[in-house]
């Protein structure tokens, strides 16, 4: 081959390729070298494209050459090397058409618009360039008569650079797309444990990486400072067997340096082979997330986690502030529900029994998890009603007369009409369980004698919390019975009171019951 540069091409010992086609895409050397395609049915074309490139370097990677001599061992080629940089195209091979129907292959059915092509031919009259380009997609054209070394040198300078810049592109295109998918998922979440959880993982997938992590908080008063404890969030890899609570022993003295330095420095760390995340929210409480398990933190990666980690710090914020928010509501509601217990002489530790009666049992039937919280959250408010109703009726020591009772009865709508005009979600639970944890399962409860699975699960389920712990202490009108008279009633009244798997599944359970009246006793109980 000469060339009109006057570039000589020498030919030298054939050595072995530093690839062939069975070697497989995902080898180490491919990310060490460029992989270069020759499709030629001219075995000499094949040589001398690798002699003149066998010195070749470009970015710091030298090449690997695959060979096909036809347009079926080209297509098979290419399809189990889609990471293939250049791809040299002979048009003439089998058919006077066989490099074009390989470029169809490769941009339309296996959607390859990575590799660059470059077509040579030594018969440029049967495919005129022109009509080539536009027709199809190909990045260079050549007849082999004007390939000379530095031709070839030049034409792969342009095109590895083409072919990297486009990678770059593309990763930072899926990157960015991973980013607002973890986002978007993440500013849905409530709990921080399932937050830090959720950031974890979507961290570790936008790193294409599986490292082994940790996530640790330091909120509050810092006990991991003042005990050498640390409380895990959530955990994978080789921390994955620490729980709930961790001591500094249990980890590396290198991992606690790195963490003590940021939250020092009250900045992300980021090194070659870890990455150390710090976010303060304005409550004052610290997270801390730490990963490991990767060669190198490339340039684009640490863009990618600095971009993330901008979401993440406004995620925990918000779900702080949510929580503050939940945790202001809660104190509000246990506030109203005490305020109608105090007026009939209870203890205001009777709604918080029978909030996390309500819960429990919530979770004993299967409720999903967010409506066992709501459930939790309104069913102390049952009783608001009863803030209308008399102090001669209210706090009346003795049995009811049948006028007195109807008063009484009122106080089961009058709570549903002060709650109902609320568009929030808890108020309207609230609404239904206060006119409805009176009805029964036999029809005969009031205020509107709804029967069976006509009263709202909610209400059904406040309604045995609620009996439970009023029978269990003293009201103005009589004493608490003990608990065996306590729970043969509740087994009596199934399926006459009370929803019978309800009821069922409360006695069968009765032990954790038992737990929370123990953790929740009032004075008077104690005394």
């Amino acid at each position: 081959m000469t060339s009109k540069d006057n570039n000589q091409i020498f030919f030298a010992e054939e050595k072995t390729p530093l690839w062939n086609s069975d070697t497989p895409q995902n080898s180490t050397a491919s990310h060490n070298y460029w992989k270069i395609m020759v499709v030629d049915d001219d075995k000499e074309v094949h040589t001398i494209t690798e002699l003149v490139l066998k010195n070749f370097s470009f970015d710091n990677k030298g090449l690997v050459f695959l060979h096909a001599y036809d347009g079926k061992e080209a297509r098979e080629l290419i399809r189990k090397h889609p990471d293939t940089a250049v791809l040299f195209l002979d048009v003439v091979m089998e058919t006077s058409s066989s490099g074009l129907e390989v470029v169809k292959y490769i941009r339309r059915e296996l959607e390859n618009n990575f590799v660059r092509i470059i077509l040579r031919t030594g018969q440029p009259g049967q495919a005129p360039e022109e009509k080539v380009i536009v027709e199809y997609d190909i990045n260079d054209y050549k007849e082999k008569t004007e390939f000379s070394s530095q031709k070839l040198f030049t034409c792969m300078v342009t095109s590895l650079r083409s072919y990297r810049d486009i990678l770059t592109i593309e990763a930072n295109r899926l990157g960015l797309k991973r980013i607002i998918d973890a986002s978007a998922s993440l500013f849905e979440i409530r709990s921080i444990k399932q937050l830090a959880s959720g950031v974890l993982t979507q961290l570790v997938s936008i790193l294409h990486m599986e490292p082994n992590a940790i996530v640790c908080d330091t909120s509050g008063f810092a006990a991991s400072k003042t005990n050498g404890n640390l409380e895990v969030l959530a955990a994978t890899g080789k921390f994955e067997s620490i729980k709930n609570r961790c001591s500094k022993e249990d980890l590396p003295a290198s991992i606690i340096q790195d963490m003590e330095e940021a939250v020092r420095e009250k900045k992300c760390l980021y090194y070659d082979d870890r990455y150390i995340g710090y976010f303060k929210s304005d409550v004052g409480s610290e997270i801390l997330i730490y990963c490991e398990g990767w060669q190198e933190l490339t340039e684009l990666n640490k863009k990618l986690i600095e971009i993330f980690c901008t979401n993440v710090h406004i995620a925990f914020e918000n779900t702080y502030l949510n929580k503050e928010i939940e945790e202001t509501q809660k104190e509000i509601i246990y506030t109203l529900g005490e305020v109608a217990e105090a007026r009939s002489k209870e203890t205001g530790f009777h709604v918080k029994r029978v909030s996390e009666y309500c819960r429990l049992l919530g979770e004993k039937c299967g409720l999903p998890p967010r409506q066992i919280e709501i459930l939790r959250m309104a069913s102390p408010m049952h009783d608001v009603g009863k803030v209308a109703i008399p102090d001669t009726v209210l706090n009346f020591p003795g049995p009811l007369t049948e006028q007195d009772f109807e008063v009484m009865k009122n106080h089961a709508e009058i709570g549903s009409d002060m709650l109902a005009a609320s568009t929030r979600t808890i108020m309207k639970a609230a609404s239904i369980i206060a006119v409805e944890h009176h009805e029964k399962w036999d029809g005969t409860g009031y205020p509107k004698s709804l029967k069976g699975e006509e009263i709202h699960i909610f209400a059904r389920i406040t309604s045995i919390a609620d009996v439970f712990d009023a029978l269990c202490n003293d009201r103005i009108y009589r004493k608490a019975y003990d608990m065996d008279t306590v729970l043969e009633y509740l087994a009596a009244q199934r399926g006459k009171h009370f929803d019978p798997k309800l009821v069922d599944i409360f006695l069968g359970n009765i032990d954790e019951f038992l737990q929370i009246r123990a953790t929740f006793m009032s004075e008077e109980m104690i005394e």
